[in-house]
């Protein structure tokens, strides 16, 4: 039988390692245990429309709605389309006005003149205004957006008229700045304001120190910007930066609908470096087209695992459109808030302005020393998997001291962004098939050893599974200890390996499968090795069922790549959603479907099949889907903003509820073999 020696020197380098990654982590958790405020926001706008719709005073509407927790209201820039209808500015087109001179229904003299003398032309709009403080800000802005040349100031009877050149629909909908009526009622009313200002085209230094001018002396919360670029964005970005830190203003960039990174702004990359990143946060909003369906103990349960798993510090929640049964719409949207804001509660958050990462980097020291424990777990993989390699330690140390070299020497220069994401890639693939292995290589001593009993099995089934779960564990420790940093938290950096550690896995342990025992009779004495092995395979004749057989399971393959990560696009059916929310109260973290449902059962049916002598094919085959289970547990750490507490509990929980489905399956095969052994026997009789 081949003997595969653990070289001590690379075992005690990865335990060096693992020290530095787990001291890495420690780290990591009170920086995220630490960043725990939450900004309950809802849009000035919605809920002004909630009173009108309601017929109640806006004052007490906001009154309700700051009782049930909601602590900034955002507020957009101002349009003539809302000025219209609040009356404090109104825009007319001149075509209307001149509509109405030859109806009749223009009755104003000073109007009729203008139009009389031909000063009224049908393709401009005229502006004019009811409320002093809007009419001012409004003037304002219209000359910095339009310029003199397009925009002429009249007086008109003593009242003053602007005259724009501009096509009258969307100049109902153009930006007009952030306007200090609503962000003063905001206030007043108790709130932060979440100001949504935009930006200018071709946009000027001048342009930005107006926007902070205007949003000087209240309350800020958070400022997210609207549209597609950032304020300033592309040449002013540094007063925009510089404006943010003199006030010390939190950014707000918004998740991107594939619940990865973030929506694309111009310019925010460069504010949110510029800024610093911490005082950025990540804020969410459940798409408008996907509220009304989701009825409230559902949206609530979205925005409390939003909130825990995504690292998200502005949950931005919509007003529903429609009352829940026996309910007012108003009642509706006030539970709504006040649930969310009970269920966020239970779960230790504070509620304010958001909550921001401090900045975290850790020690280049530290850092090396997880890149040299990756360099060591490489080359004990190769040297579990090539005997001349194990059988040669000298050779070994020379490999691992150049891949340690390689590795660690950019770390400790500041670089070594390329080569972290690397070390990364090989902890998600290496420690779960190293993990396995060591399993594998420790049960090959008891082939000769009697089959025991159902429950003695089922136990140490369980028992080889937590330890196994505990090596891949390892591995977890050095993925995040490889790239936790304040940029991974807040995904401006993201690990881009997630699907390649679905797979890769599964060939590396493979391959170390194929060294030490022969898959066609089960010898682990002389072995045909792994290519010889493999050409067997190749040269099997091939029946219809088998390709039919193979068929299935390469579109299980890729069912099971594509809906890993974050954007597969592969549907989910109603029943798993079902039974994810299930998990989700069940568990402090939902356990992954491939762990408890795949990996996991199948490990503990691989400790069968061994022990129970099925043949060496069904041991492989079970051993390559039980890999499953623990590189999934590895990869739930490469999703750097889930936090780190919660990928551990997450794993705990789907190797007990596995553990317990696979000691199921155990027992069900054990009463089927049972049955059918009577059968036959009663049969033979």
């Amino acid at each position: 039988m081949k003997v595969f020696n653990y070289n001590r020197w690379l075992i005690l380098f990865i335990v060096i390692g693992l020290a530095a990654a787990l001291a890495i982590g420690a780290q990591r958790h009170q920086v995220e245990t630490a960043n725990h405020q939450v900004d309950l926001a809802v849009d000035y706008e919605g809920l002004l429309e909630l009173a009108e719709r309601e017929g109640l005073p806006p004052e007490t509407v906001m009154e309700q709605a700051k009782e049930a927790g909601l602590t900034s209201l955002a507020v957009y820039e101002t349009t003539f389309k809302k000025l219209n209808a609040n009356g404090k500015a109104s825009a007319v087109s001149g075509s209307q006005i001149l509509s109405g001179y030859h109806s009749g229904s223009l009755t104003d003299p000073v109007w009729r003149q203008l139009v009389a003398e031909g000063r009224i032309v049908g393709t401009e709009v005229y502006v004019t205004g009811h409320d002093p403080l809007t009419w001012r800000e409004v003037k304002e802005d219209l000359f910095r957006r339009l310029g003199t040349d397009r925009v002429r100031l009249y007086t008109v009877g003593g009242e003053e008229v602007l005259a724009v050149k501009a096509h009258y629909e969307s100049f109902l909908k153009m930006n007009l700045g952030m306007p200090t009526d609503e962000m003063k009622a905001v206030n007043d009313a108790g709130f932060y304001v979440l100001a949504r200002p935009s930006n200018y085209e071709d946009c000027s230094a001048d342009d930005v120190q107006a926007v902070f001018r205007r949003l000087d002396g209240f309350r800020i919360s958070e400022v997210v910007f609207s549209g597609t670029q950032t304020l300033g964005a592309p040449k002013s970005l540094q007063t925009t930066i510089d404006a943010m830190k003199e006030r010390n203003m939190t950014l707000g960039l918004i998740e991107a609908t594939t619940q990865l990174q973030f929506y694309k702004q111009d310019g925010m990359n460069e504010i949110a470096k510029g800024l610093g990143y911490d005082h950025v946060a990540r804020l969410y909003s459940v798409p408008k087209d996907e509220q009304p369906k989701l009825k409230l103990d559902t949206i609530v349960e979205r925005w409390s695992n939003t909130d825990e798993e995504r690292n998200i510090r502005i949950d931005l929640m919509r007003i529903y459109d429609k009352p829940s049964p026996n309910m007012s719409l108003l009642a509706t949207n006030m539970k709504y808030f006040r649930d969310t804001h009970d269920k966020l509660a239970a779960h230790g958050y504070t509620f304010g302005p958001a909550g921001t990462f401090q900045s975290f980097y850790p020690a280049r020291a530290l850092r090396a020393l997880v890149m040299a424990g990756v360099a060591a777990a490489v080359v004990l993989y190769l040297s579990l998997i090539i005997p001349r390699l194990n059988a040669r330690p000298r050779m070994q140390m020379i490999l691992f001291a150049l891949f340690a070299a390689l590795s660690v020497v950019p770390v400790l220069m500041g670089n070594g962004a390329k080569i972290r994401v690397l070390a990364a890639l090989a902890s998600a693939n290496v420690f779960p098939a190293l993990a396995v292995m060591a399993q594998l290589d420790r049960v090959r001593a008891f082939r000769d050893r009697a089959c025991a009993s159902l429950p003695r099995l089922i136990v140490t089934a369980a028992l080889a599974l937590l330890a196994t779960g505990v090596l891949s564990y390892i591995g977890a420790a050095y993925l995040s200890g490889s790239l936790a940093d304040t940029e991974y938290l807040l995904e401006f950096q993201i690990f881009r390996g997630i699907k390649l550690t679905f797979v890769l896995p599964l060939v590396l342990v493979g391959i170390a499968f194929l060294q030490r025992f022969d898959v066609f009779d089960g010898r682990m004495d002389d072995t045909e090795g792994v290519v010889n092995q493999l050409r067997k395979i190749l040269d099997m004749p091939v029946r219809v069922k088998s390709l039919l057989i193979l068929f299935l399971v390469l579109i299980a393959g890729v069912v099971f790549v594509a809906r890993s990560g974050h954007t597969s696009g592969m549907p989910v059916s109603q029943t798993e959603l079902r039974f994810r929310a299930f998990l989700e109260q069940a568990f402090y973290a939902r356990p992954r479907t491939k762990e408890l449902l795949i990996g996991h059962p199948a490990f503990m049916l691989a400790a069968m099949a061994f022990w129970r002598k099925w043949p060496t094919m069904i041991f492989f085959a079970l051993v390559l889907v039980a890999t499953i289970g623990q590189g999934s547990m590895v990869e739930t750490f490469a999703h750097m903003r889930t936090p780190v507490y919660m990928s551990f509990m997450r794993g705990i929980g789907g190797i007990v509820m596995g553990a317990g489905i696979g000691a199921a399956a155990m027992v069900l095969i054990e009463l089927w073999q049972v049955i059918v052994s009577k059968a036959k026997g009663s049969k033979a009789d």
